[in-house]
C-alpha cells in the first residue's frame, strides 16, 4: 500500500502545473557544437514564446560535458540536486545519463536519432513515467538519394563515427540497408574521440568514393579535420546535419536544428503547464532543408547540377 500512495504521488507531481514565477529548466548537452546550440538556443525561444522568458519568470540553466561521458553523469547528478522543474538532455549520451539518474523529475529529450535503441523509453506513442522528447531520425534514404544524385558514380560510401553513440550505431544499420538498395556498399571508420576524426578519415582514403557524416556528436565536433583530408584527396564530403556544410561538408539534407529545438520546447512548454511527460507521445522532428556548399564543392572536385542549385534551401558560395 505505501509503494502505490507513493507511486500516486510521484505521478501527481510529474502531471502538476508549476507557477510562472517559479520555473527552472535545465538544459545539458555531451558537447558544444553549431547543431547542438541551435537546438538548446531553440527551447529557450519555444519557452519564451510560451510565455516562460529568461531573466523574467524563467531560470535558464546549461551545461556541456565538453564530449565526456562521465561529466555528463556528473551534470545530471548536479542538475537532479537542484531540483529543476525539468531537464532538457541534448544528445544520446546526455539523455542516457540524464534518465538513467532521475526517474522523478521530468526529462524532455531531444537530437536523439533513436530513442528505442538508446532505451531511454519504451513505446514511443506511450513512454511513460517521467520521460518524452523529440527525435531527430536521420532521413537516411535521402541522404543516399542525394549522394546518387550528386555523385552518380560513386561506389563505395565511407562512413565515420564513434562506435560507442547508440545513435550512431543505428544510422549505421540504416545506411546500410538504404544504400544495398541503390547498389552501394558501405566502408566503416571508428573515432572514438574528436582527436582521432583526422585518422579515422584519412582511412578512408583509397577505400571510399565519398564519404557520408552522421549527425555523431564526437565527429561533428572535429568536422573540420575530416572535411581537411576530404579536401586534400579530392573525396566528397556529405553531412547529415546542415549547419556542418557552413563549416566544409559539400551538402546535406537535415533539420534546422534551431526549429528542432523549437519543437523541443514546445513539449517542455507542455510539461510546465501541467502534463505529465509520460503521456506526451515522442515527437520525431519534422522538416528537412537541402544545404549545398559550391566551394567546398569545387575543392572536392564537384559540380552541383542546375536541378541541385535549384531545390537548395541555402546555398553557401
Amino acid at each position: 500500500m505505501r509503494a502505490l500512495v507513493l507511486a500516486l504521488v510521484a505521478a501527481t507531481a510529474l502531471a502538476m502545473p508549476v507557477r510562472a514565477d517559479e520555473v527552472t529548466v535545465a538544459v545539458t548537452a555531451i558537447v558544444e557544437h553549431p547543431a547542438l546550440d541551435a537546438a538548446r538556443d531553440g527551447v529557450k525561444e519555444a519557452l519564451a514564446e510560451a510565455g516562460f522568458k529568461e531573466g523574467e519568470n524563467l531560470k535558464f540553466l546549461y551545461e556541456s560535458a565538453q564530449g565526456n561521458p562521465g561529466t555528463a553523469a556528473q551534470i545530471a547528478r548536479q542538475f537532479i540536486g537542484e531540483s529543476p522543474n525539468v531537464i532538457v538532455p541534448i544528445s544520446t549520451p546526455s539523455a542516457q545519463a540524464v534518465v538513467a539518474a532521475t526517474r522523478d523529475i521530468p526529462v524532455v529529450f531531444t537530437a536523439v536519432s533513436d530513442p528505442l535503441g538508446a532505451q531511454l523509453v519504451k513505446d514511443m506513442q506511450k513512454p511513460g513515467g517521467n520521460v518524452t522528447g523529440l527525435s531527430d531520425m536521420s532521413p537516411v534514404a535521402d541522404h543516399v538519394a542525394l549522394i546518387k544524385e550528386i555523385t552518380p558514380n560513386a561506389k563505395t560510401i565511407g562512413f565515420i563515427y564513434n562506435s560507442a553513440e547508440a545513435n550512431s550505431v543505428s544510422t549505421l544499420a540504416a545506411l546500410k540497408t538504404e544504400a544495398e538498395k541503390a547498389g552501394l556498399a558501405v566502408v566503416e571508420s571508428v573515432a572514438t574521440k574528436s582527436a582521432e576524426v583526422q585518422g579515422a578519415t584519412r582511412a578512408l582514403v583509397g577505400r571510399a568514393d565519398v564519404i557520408y557524416i552522421p549527425t555523431d556528436n564526437t565527429i561533428v565536433s572535429a568536422l573540420e579535420a575530416a572535411v581537411g583530408v576530404a579536401v586534400e584527396a579530392k573525396i566528397p564530403l556529405y553531412a547529415g546535419d546542415t549547419d556542418s556544410v557552413a563549416r566544409g561538408a559539400l551538402a546535406a539534407i537535415g533539420f534546422n536544428y534551431f526549429d528542432v529545438g523549437k519543437q523541443t520546447g514546445e513539449i517542455v512548454a507542455r510539461v510546465l503547464k501541467g502534463e505529465a511527460p509520460g503521456d506526451i507521445p515522442v515527437r520525431v522532428a519534422a522538416g528537412t532543408d537541402l544545404v549545398i556548399n559550391k566551394s567546398a564543392a569545387a575543392k572536392m572536385g564537384v559540380e552541383f547540377s542546375e536541378s541541385i542549385v535549384k531545390r537548395a534551401t541555402k546555398i553557401i558560395e
